[in-house]
């Protein structure tokens, strides 16, 4: 059988990562943990759990796709090695069953690059945030474009384009994903559950935070690949940007204008809430109200890639927890 290695990455995740650790146990013929600088017991969990453990240098500036690139690098594998990896975030744990299928689909889809499944919260019950989450994880299964850090990839395709791209530190699973089809491959989704996630978002300034790195992740990825996030950019440049403006000139000039962009914002509203409810969302309201207003921290996080870029300032990390 086609060897398979399982690469955990993670900061301070407590028990998330027991239980992450716990779950790939005798799954995968090597598992490695790449650590970032925690504080708590993490690298002391993974020795015990027997994974290698690789702890990254913290006086370079730290990003999820570094991380990941260490824990291939680890790995050790010759060039072309017919390996396939696992790549799991540390606050994730692995459905039992997975490995085989990715395995058995890649073995008989040569033209395939890499395959994920789908991730689900773990307690989508805490949070309005965390229910979001749930579904947003849940995309159609079949060929896709990108996929989110979770996924096993031929090593050999992770060789041929370098791994991910360590400057990026939002969509770096996204932006690599752009690469992989680039090269040539092909990406699919197989309609199974493959990890449950615990994103453990409680409190609105989290779920802000976040949404300040999903658009510093548009305008990232997309200086690299103008192609890709082209509508997210466009959408959060008309409604955080545009409209508000439109508003603002109308209360001084013609009133109509201010009310036709309020009118504007509510079909926009109203559209999203009938979209969630055909989804069979529980809350379509309160979770309309949650993308409507994502946009506008999705601003800020654009705004922020821009700024670094223009000054040279190191791009780190935007965490929410």
């Amino acid at each position: 059988m086609t060897p398979i290695h399982v690469i955990l990455i993670g900061r301070n995740e407590g028990a998330r990562l027991v239980a992450s650790l716990a779950s790939v146990r005798g799954m995968a013929n090597r598992v490695i943990y790449v650590d970032s600088g925690s504080t708590d017991d993490s690298v002391l969990e993974a020795e015990r759990a027997g994974a290698l453990v690789v702890q990254l240098d913290m006086s370079v500036p730290f990003s999820a796709a570094r991380a990941r690139n260490a824990g291939f690098d680890a790995l050790r594998l010759p060039d072309g090695a017919p390996d396939y990896v696992q790549f799991i975030d540390g606050d994730c744990a692995l459905v039992e069953g997975w490995l085989d299928a990715g395995r058995d689909f890649l073995d008989g889809h040569p033209e395939v690059g890499m395959v994920t499944g789908w991730r689900s919260e773990i307690h989508p019950e805490a949070s309005l945030y965390n229910r979001l989450c749930d579904w947003e994880w849940h995309r159609p299964a079949g060929p896709i474009k990108a996929c989110g850090g979770d996924m096993m990839v031929r090593a050999a395709l992770w060789q041929q384009v370098g791994g991910m791209n360590p400057s990026i530190v939002a969509s770096e699973d996204e932006e690599v994903c752009v690469r992989f089809r680039k090269a040539g491959w092909s990406l699919h989704r197989l309609p199974l559950p493959m990890t449950r996630h615990d994103a453990a978002m409680l409190r609105f300034g989290q779920w802000w935070q976040r949404a300040v790195r999903t658009g510093h992740g548009f305008a990232q990825v997309g200086h690299l690949h103008p192609e890709y996030f082209a509508n997210e950019r466009r959408r959060t440049w008309i409604y955080a940007a545009l409209l508000p403006f439109a508003m603002i000139f109308g209360l001084v000039t013609s009133l109509w204008l201010t009310f036709l962009v309020i009118g504007l914002y509510g079909l926009n509203y109203l559209r999203t809430m009938q979209g969630l409810k055909r989804n069979g969302l529980s809350e379509p309201a309160r979770q309309a109200s949650l993308i409507f207003l994502s946009k506008f921290p999705n601003l800020i996080g654009m705004l922020r890639f821009y700024r670094r870029r223009l000054t040279g300032a190191d791009m780190t990390l935007i965490e929410y927890k």
